[in-house]
């Protein structure tokens, strides 16, 4: 049961925060997302949807971006911030959709013999399908594909990169782990695994052989690597961010000691590890106190600014450590609930979205838990009392939400029989709509 919990969790935060999630506002004549259905050679039984942005060079980079285990393409398509920076600087967004089972649902396969070798099925080889498809359907630049996913999508992400030096350029890994870690699909529910159970410990050399095996032979250049990971995250242990770091710098033949660290946001420590030519070929975020689902804000323009999208750094302005939960609201809100119950527990979602016209600094949302429910955990949020009516509160990270935006938080529940959402929110005393 223990276990059923954890991946229950996974699967819930993959779809809800995904490490990224905040969708970016889009113009109400924006493009739509688009499924495709015949996109070429397709062994691991994948789905394809392709968000192209109205306003686009005639050569635009592509971005794969792959949800975590429970989740689908459409899903992390409205759950996190890409189609929304794909609108901004004109790059096209490929989500595909896992169909692996591994156990518990929705999951890329980054264990099979198959999925662990450069054009031997799966999973790789229907997304380089997609990529191809998107290069010869809308003049995708071939120079300019990147990787990134949460969690399973995270995995896939460090896979493709390894199997695929020469398709991608860049890839940004959130809460993922090493290239071959996991040994086969008896290995892989995280709850249960060898890779995740937090013991694996292979060294810089090993983790770096299992790349190059992925594709013997290979010389051309590598893809750059940007790894992000909450010290908190007991589901996929945090020690695995280490294991990532040593792969990729083995593989790149760098040291190991990073050649600078910073604090781009307040909790957010990031190392960058350096060619000779001070070029950043991985970089890592450790975010303080963070477990499996990552804080959202901003975290999509990282990784879209260190594939070189944007033409510019991200805002680094950091918000304030304690932010006043009294601030008033300056506009409308909306709440969408998303539950996952089992037998006596349960896990619950909330999207709060500032539907107003200016930003809401400091806020707290306060509403009833139905008869029964007790949170036992949280993230992104402060949560009291446990049940009955109660407050939450944002986190340091996420105290500000723009017009327009969204951050997402959740609770884990014990429950004696009513699963239901909350039916009313207010946000800092403002009545709430609900999705």
């Amino acid at each position: 049961m223990k276990i059923r919990r954890k991946i229950l969790l996974a699967a819930a935060t993959a779809l809800a925060v995904a490490g990224l999630a905040v969708p970016a506002a889009r113009p109400a004549f924006a493009a739509s997302l688009t499924e495709v259905t015949a996109f070429g050679d397709n062994p691991g039984g994948m789905r394809m949807h392709i968000y192209v942005p109205d306003s686009r060079p005639a050569n635009p980079a592509i971005v794969v971006a792959m949800h975590g285990c429970g989740g689908s393409g459409p899903g992390f398509y409205s759950s996190s911030e890409f189609a929304g920076l794909a609108d901004r600087y004109g790059f096209l967004v490929i989500y595909p959709s896992a169909t692996q089972q591994a156990g518990f649902g929705n999951c890329f396969d980054t264990w099979s013999e198959a999925a662990k070798r450069r054009g031997g099925g799966s999973d790789p080889v229907s997304i380089v399908s997609m990529v191809t498809y998107a290069q010869r359907q809308y003049g995708g630049d071939p120079n300019r594909v990147y990787a990134t996913g949460s969690s399973s999508g995270g995995m896939m992400t460090n896979e493709m990169l390894a199997l695929y030096p020469d398709v991608f350029k860049a890839g940004a890994a959130f809460m993922g782990t090493p290239f071959n870690c996991f040994a086969n699909a008896a290995d892989y529910p995280p709850g249960s695994s060898r890779c995740t159970g937090g013991s694996m410990d292979r060294t810089a050399q090993q983790w770096g052989d299992a790349v190059r095996q992925a594709y013997p032979g290979y010389t051309g250049p590598r893809p750059r690597v940007q790894l992000w990971h909450g010290t908190s995250d007991t589901l996929v242990p945090y020690s695995l961010l280490q294991e990532e770091i040593e792969q990729w710098t083995n593989v790149f033949a760098l040291s190991q000691t990073p050649a600078s660290t910073d604090t781009p946001q307040a909790g957010w420590n990031r190392r960058r590890y350096t060619d000779s030519s001070a070029t950043v070929q991985v970089e890592a975020y450790s975010i303080q106190g963070a477990g499996h689902s990552l804080p959202a804000t901003g975290m999509a323009a990282y990784a879209i600014s260190f594939f070189g999208l944007t033409g510019g750094t991200p805002p680094t302005s950091t918000p304030p450590s304690n932010p006043p939960s009294s601030s008033p609201a300056t506009g409308a809100c909306r709440v969408a609930a998303t539950v996952n119950a089992w037998n006596s527990g349960l896990t619950e979602s909330l999207a709060i979205t500032n539907t107003g016209t200016a930003a809401v600094s400091g806020w707290s949302l306060a509403f009833t838990l139905p008869a029964g429910q007790t949170i036992t955990s949280g993230w992104n949020a402060t949560y009291a009392p446990a049940s009955g009516q109660l407050i939450a509160r944002n986190a340091a990270y996420n105290g500000t939400i723009p017009a327009g935006a969204s951050v997402t938080i959740g609770f884990q529940a014990t429950h004696t029989g009513n699963t239901g959402t909350p039916s009313a929110f207010t946000l800092n005393g403002t009545a709430c709509g609900t999705a």
